[in-house]
């Protein structure tokens, strides 16, 4: 099986003591929001095909890399948009970030590492020319150190509308309206320079990018795994939301738990509630939650979610 660690929160950058705690006890009970169960699951190296890291801070697990790399094959998502101060109230500046990539980069590969430049959020202060701008500086540091780089943009669901409006109250920062030609036109400029410094880009979740510069994105990719470690992949297409097309994974992550402070954020309801849940966890426990659920021991294929997926990424 795949680990996703995670789309729900940022383990790397808040929880990997929790992470490296589960990895030595061998066990994680994962949260199943549909059905409010948790589940165990093994972490036996011998039952991992890959583990599947998402993050926008991976420093805290990074001297840890060494450690786990002995025993499991390990694959990266890594999320720089370059909205610290904007958008990202909490992550870490983009120089930091970029040096963390190209670090991971020289220790495992180019084709390990994946960068996320998403979501793109179209405001008054983040407008067209402020992300090809972005895309252009990021794209030129990291030239040679990653080879794809997926993008979409953003949805605004109902629960990120009352955000948008604390945002514009407190900040006079306010969503922009956009039509897909021009975010064609957007996605398009940005894979021209993606070619430039060697990096290909591909749409997540936003089909309508789709083509002939912009590929469809597998985040969850089991061609790019097998071929990463040479090995074979029992596992099916298993997407977490419409026009996702991510293979089959186990997500150990959970909703609210993420402090980054995201103004867009689809995982967390509320940014107190989400710093409240990771202040109280607790790192010795096998559910991320400082919190007692019902746990059922193994988890079975007719139990699984069946509720879109949220993305932190």
């Amino acid at each position: 099986m795949i680990i996703s660690a995670s789309r729900r929160t940022d383990i790397p950058a808040f929880y990997s003591k929790w992470f490296m705690n589960r990895i030595y006890e061998g066990k994680v009970v994962v949260y199943n929001p549909y059905n409010k169960c948790g589940y165990e699951v093994s972490l036996n190296p011998k039952n991992i095909d890959a583990i599947v890291f998402w993050s926008k801070n991976y420093g805290p697990l990074i001297p840890k890399l060494d450690e786990l790399k002995r025993e499991y094959n390990l694959y990266f998502l890594f999320t720089i948009t370059g909205l610290k101060d904007i958008l990202e109230d909490n992550v870490i500046p983009p120089e930091k970030a970029i040096e963390q990539l190209k670090y991971i980069s020289r220790s495992f590969s180019p084709n390990h590492i994946q960068w996320r430049f998403d979501p793109i959020v179209l405001t008054n202060k983040t407008p067209k020319e402020f992300y090809i701008d972005k895309f252009y500086q990021l794209a030129k540091e990291l030239k040679g150190y990653t080879r794809r780089c997926y993008i979409s943009f953003a949805n605004i669901y109902k629960k990120n509308e009352k955000n948008f409006k604390l945002l514009e109250k407190k900040r006079g920062i306010h969503l922009l309206e956009s039509d897909e030609k021009n975010m064609k036109d957007i996605a398009n400029e940005i894979a021209d320079i993606g070619e430039n410094f060697g990096i290909k880009i591909l749409s997540c979740c936003n089909d309508f990018l789709v083509g002939d510069k912009i590929s469809k994105a597998r985040c969850i990719d089991i061609n790019i795994l097998e071929e990463l470690f040479s090995i074979d992949i029992k596992s099916k297409p298993s997407p977490t939301r419409p026009q996702c097309a991510c293979y089959k994974s186990i997500d150990i992550g959970v909703y609210n738990t993420c402090p980054h402070g995201c103004w867009y954020c689809y995982a967390n309801y509320d940014k107190e509630t989400a710093t409240k849940n990771f202040q109280q966890h607790d790192p010795d426990s096998d559910f991320l939650l400082n919190r007692k659920i019902k746990v059922i021991k193994e988890l079975k294929e007719d139990e699984k979610e069946k509720e879109t997926q949220l993305s932190l990424f």
